[in-house]
């Protein structure tokens, strides 16, 4: 192919940008001849900034729902948006870099709540000193152990492997540079969902759920969290995605509860793990004492069968990207082939080693600290290429996370490093190794949107560290804060991946799991498996409160009720054209029904993250207030009947739903 066929059109991506040519003879949107400022001082404040707000507000909505949004999007359209409107600087390789350091605070929130959190429900205590040395730990070989399978697994297979949030955040920040209004709609998200956790969370002129008992059906309940980020993520996620997490609730909540209470009711006393007799348990009590036992058998096991379908693939992955690291790349010294030297990746692994044997806080020893670089670094590379197959959220982070915790806590219980030091230790290595997967995925991401922009891999790298380095102040004091306003555990916050990865390594080392309510996720999990129903969705609503899931849930009707509204056939007068012109040319019509609705999707999906993060960053201000133990809740005071209904914070939660629906449909 010719190179000027290759070359991207002003604020279009050329055809090659996703594949057609090889990834040697590809041309960047921005020309390697072309200078431009990349690595600036503007780049790295705003997108530190951006990566400490994206790392509280993931470590904060992780906490409650056990789940996290991407940053790399969101981030690229504040990019963008911010530097041509306030700094007056259309430099896309700048907004690429804000977007790259963004995207950090995802994935260190990602890495940090699915470990560190078990600590605490331990009663082992975590410092903000201690979460930030497991991160900047986990995150330097994260960031440096893709470097020497990047030019492989980015470059060679271009075309290949898709990268599809690395393309996306590629195709905003080259729409960004032209315009657009995806700037104002994020942050008008983030306002809307700031004022409503002010207003419901905040100042409680309404509750933030809506929660009924089913006294005929044993006690059992039923009910919504109205809450704005979960409105949002439902959203994001989708309906398929989101009904499987509610359908898996209504399995515990008006299956498995019910019919514990309707057995239980006679016995006088408690049976394990509770400790006390099921007949006095409410509905939280018996899903705190019991299902979460049978949704953590299911959570393990759907991450278990993920990893071993996957296997095929992560082992030829891993076989072919340290293939790539042979071949000779010495040919080209271009910008977009400036990488951090091979004498970085020794120095993270050597540093990750050493650190990880003798920091007191981890102390691995050096069998753990070994195993905690290997698989670091088998990890990130396999993290690297699973993120070009699915993306970044759908990364198996915890999946790979679990296989590492099995090993290490097992090895470490054959070496006699056994009781609650051989559990602090399994967990702070696997901490670490947890942060190494999520960074590298973030990181492999990153590059591949580098890459077809035209930036500097070695900048981006060095930018990355930097970003997370300091965003993982954000994340642990956000941790800490809503540990000691609300504790972490509590319904408020149930961190269920951290409370999953405490039961399997506390289960190893004591053989003290209620085995029973294990396997009896486990079977659910093989049905599903069987049935072949995604396991972990449905795993996750077993696991989690109704009301998480069915607001969760809410957020995908309004996504489908926007697909369904913007793909339908117009009505009115020119129906009988349309169906004429449907008839005639279906591929055509179908084709401009789903621009139409993909962009009514995009822009709700917008408008979704600012929700979440308006919601999210407003709670870590309430969380202050009370862990400070001040009291703002005037609604409540003023108007306490008011704010106490069911009915009225069932409304609100409506009409946020309604205005969502309504502001994506609406034609520019």
């Amino acid at each position: 192919m010719a190179k000027e066929n290759q070359t991207a059109k002003k604020y279009e991506l050329s055809k090659a940008a996703y594949g057609g040519a090889p990834g040697d003879e590809y041309v960047p949107y921005i020309p390697t001849t072309e200078a431009m400022p990349e690595l600036t001082g503007y780049s790295i404040i705003i997108g530190i900034l951006f990566a400490l707000i994206f790392a509280a507000a993931n470590t904060y909505l992780g906490l409650k729902v056990g789940l996290t949004i991407s940053a790399g999007i969101p981030g690229a359209i504040l990019a963008t948006g911010l530097l041509k409107g306030l700094f007056r600087r259309n430099n896309i390789l700048e907004a690429n870099m804000v977007a790259s350091l963004s995207a950090m605070g995802e994935s260190i929130a990602g890495g940090i709540i699915f470990v560190l959190p078990a600590l605490i429900l331990l009663g082992f205590g975590l410092s903000i000193m201690t979460v930030v040395i497991v991160t900047i730990i986990g995150g330097v070989m994260g960031v440096f152990f893709i470097t020497p399978v990047r030019r492989y697994l980015i470059v060679e297979e271009h075309g290949q492997l898709i990268y599809p949030e690395s393309m996306a955040a590629a195709e905003v920040l080259v729409t960004g540079s032209e315009g657009g209004g995806g700037f104002r709609t994020v942050l008008l998200g983030m306002g809307v969902g700031a004022v409503y956790k002010i207003f419901s969370g905040g100042f409680r002129f309404w509750s933030e759920s809506a929660s009924y008992t089913i006294h005929a059906y044993q006690g059992t309940m039923i009910g919504i969290n109205t809450v704005a980020s979960l409105m949002g993520v439902g959203f994001i996620v989708g309906t398929k995605t989101s009904v499987l997490m509610f359908g898996g609730s209504v399995i515990a909540w008006l299956g498995l509860i019910p019919l514990i209470k309707f057995l239980g009711a006679q016995m006088a006393t408690p049976l394990f793990p509770s400790t006390i007799p099921i007949a006095e348990m409410g509905a939280f009590d018996v899903w705190s004492s019991y299902i979460r036992y049978i949704g953590a058998g299911a959570v393990a096991t759907g991450g278990f069968i993920s990893l071993v379908k996957s296997l095929p693939t992560l082992i030829s992955s891993f076989k072919q990207a340290i293939t790539g690291m042979q071949k000779d790349t010495t040919q080209t010294v271009s910008r977009m082939d400036l990488e951090a030297p091979l004498t970085w990746v020794i120095a993270a692994a050597v540093l990750g080693f050493l650190l990880t044997w003798f920091v007191p806080v981890i102390g691995g020893g050096w069998v753990g600290s070994l195993l905690g670089v290997l698989f670091s670094f088998f990890f990130a590379v396999v993290s690297g290429r699973m993120v070009g197959l699915v993306g970044a959220s759908n990364n198996p982070v915890s999946g790979m996370t679990i296989a590492t915790l099995l090993i290490i806590t097992t090895v470490l219980k054959l070496l006699g490093n056994t009781g609650d030091p051989g559990i602090k230790t399994a967990l702070m290595i696997g901490g670490v190794v947890c942060v190494a997967i999520a960074v590298a995925g973030g990181t492999a991401q990153s590059l591949k949107t580098t890459f077809i922009i035209g930036g500097t891999p070695k900048k981006v790298q060095l930018g990355m560290f930097l970003a997370l380095s300091l965003a993982s102040v954000a994340a642990a004091g956000t941790l800490i804060l809503l540990h000691s306003a609300y504790g972490i555990g509590d319904a408020a916050v149930p961190a269920p991946q951290a409370t999953l990865m405490k039961m399997i390594v506390e289960g190893i080392m004591t053989a003290k799991l209620p085995w029973t309510l294990v396997f009896i996720g486990v079977a659910l999990a093989v049905f599903c498996f069987m049935a072949k129903i995604p396991i972990l969705a449905v795993a996750l609503g077993i696991y989690l409160p109704i009301g998480l899931t069915a607001a969760i849930f809410s957020g995908g009707i309004v996504r489908e009720m926007v697909e369904r509204k913007t793909k339908s056939v117009p009505k009115g007068e020119d129906k009988a054209i349309e169906q004429d012109k449907a008839a005639k040319d279906g591929k055509a019509f179908e084709k401009e029904s789903h621009v139409e609705m993909d962009r009514a999707v995009e822009k709700g999906i917008l408008l979704a993250s600012g929700l979440v993060a308006g919601d999210a960053l407003v709670g870590i201000v309430i969380g202050i207030f009370a862990a400070v133990g001040t009291d703002i809740a005037f609604g409540l005071k003023l108007f306490p009947v008011i704010a106490n209904s069911n009915l009225t914070a069932f409304v609100m939660f409506l009409l946020l739903s309604i205005w969502v629906f309504i502001y994506a449909v609406r034609k520019e």
